[in-house]
């Protein structure tokens, strides 16, 4: 099991389950008590149950930043599964999801990606682009689908949340909320479970070149699974993850970190105070208060002595230097009040500094071999929906910025696609992170 916390606990207090459930409660209520006053929100839920075991200000609204694109993703999945489109179906490239800021995999206007690769590409490089390239592929434009992420979140009765984009970019209308976020790995998790793979991809090779998951709980956490991370000046670093363990398995979200170190090892903590405890609750992620006012803006906290390069850069290391204060936030990893608490501590897992290197997953860019369906991407106002266009891939071609038509095509790089599994790790290796510039939404 994990830890030492119960064996050195029954050795002290005595043997039985209930004095072991008792200790394990006491902790996590010292645990508790130790939050500092200005607590970033965070929440742990039971994957199954939808029971909330741990949580502070988890309905308070919040800049999402990348974590949108679990909503983004959910929604491409609703359009697959209701047959709009398939995962080979090509997307193409558009002027305007090429202008977004980094993150971004950088494709020309017109290059195409099948829906199945640029989800992969969504969920461990997070790019701007692509999530745009989804969204008009899906719902024919931006507007279209943020309408489509709002709709489905009135259906999976999410309450703090409005989409305005589909990439988590920053906009002062594009809020969600912990308990939101959990709700919509939820939804993923028990709607799409054929796709939870997706997920816990820790790499990509993309020709010669291998992209790692922004994820730092994948290879370091027992157990994690994915889901996703996310960053913006404004939100700080926010993360939602999934781990197993014993068949158990638990959503975490931390939201408002101040580095990407300190909100890994936040999640870490939060994992081992849900795991530590034995069923229970203190009720069900609806069951929760709603959230009001507008969502704090953490660019004075996060980045304001810091590059914006730099930034993003830590986030692709995943070892970012603490800001402030070293010691854990939002309560978990806080200094308990007294020894007889640090006594009582449950296990503490310590996430590894050491850089991993997966088996990565291959991606491609173009359409899948022999593919004779139709390509999407941005259309008027009125055209035809996903499910019934039918046209070339040069009529879908997007319009540049006088209206013209692109003639051109960019020259298709066919690869064997391949399926997504579940990496593992191979080795602990150097890698050259792949550094974005600017607030990217990671």
């Amino acid at each position: 099991m994990r830890g030492t916390f119960a064996g050195t606990a029954m050795t002290a207090f005595g043997g039985g389950s209930i004095g072991r459930r008792a200790i394990i409660g006491l902790a996590a209520m010292l645990a508790i008590g130790a939050a500092s006053a200005d607590a970033t929100p965070y929440l742990v839920v039971d994957a199954d149950s939808g029971q909330v075991l741990v949580q502070d200000e988890a309905t308070a609204p919040w800049y999402p930043a990348s974590l949108t694109k679990l909503m983004t993703v959910y929604v491409a999945l609703d359009a697959v599964r209701s047959g709009k489109l398939t995962l080979d179906t090509p997307l193409v490239m558009s002027v305007r999801a090429a202008r977004m800021a980094p993150s971004k995999m950088g494709f020309r206007p017109g290059t195409e990606v099948t829906l199945d690769n640029a989800l992969k590409m969504l969920m461990v490089k997070s790019p701007n682009d692509v999530a745009v390239m989804v969204a008009e592929g899906v719902s024919g434009s931006v507007e279209a689908f943020a309408d489509d992420m709002n709709a489905a979140a009135q259906r999976l009765g999410l309450h703090e949340s409005h989409f305005v984009n589909p990439n988590g970019l920053h906009d002062p209308a594009h809020v969600s909320s912990a308990r939101d976020m959990a709700m919509i790995a939820r939804a993923l998790l028990r709607e799409f479970p054929e796709h939870a793979d997706l997920f816990s991809i820790g790499a990509l090779q993309l020709g010669n070149q291998y992209i790692p998951n922004h994820n730092g709980l994948l290879g370091r956490y027992p157990g994690a699974d994915g889901m996703k991370t996310g960053f913006t000046c404004p939100a700080g670093w926010n993360v939602v993850a999934s781990a197993s363990d014993y068949g158990r398995r638990l959503i975490v979200v931390v939201l408002g970190a101040p580095t990407a170190k300190s909100r890994n090892q936040e999640a870490a903590d939060l994992f081992d105070r849900g795991f530590a405890m034995n069923g229970g609750g203190i009720g069900s992620l609806d069951s929760l208060p709603s959230g009001t006012g507008a969502p704090p803006n953490m660019r004075a906290d996060v980045c304001l002595r810091h590059n914006a390069a730099a930034i993003a850069a830590a986030e692709d290391e995943g070892l970012a230097a603490p800001i402030g204060p070293t010691g854990g936030s939002a309560g978990r990893g806080a200094p308990f009040p007294n020894p007889f608490a640090a006594l009582l501590a449950p296990a503490h897992t310590v996430l590894s500094d050491e850089r991993i290197r997966f088996d990565p997953v291959r991606v491609f860019v173009g359409p899948a071999p022999g593919w004779k369906g139709p390509v999407l991407g941005a259309r008027p106002a009125g055209e035809a929906s996903a499910s019934t266009v039918a046209q070339s891939a040069e009529t879908n071609a997007p319009e540049s910025p006088r209206g013209v038509r692109e003639k051109s095509r960019q020259k298709r790089v066919r690869h064997v696609a391949q399926k997504t599994t579940v990496p593992k790790v191979v080795a602990a290796k150097a890698v050259k992170p792949q550094t974005p510039t600017g607030d990217d939404g990671k």
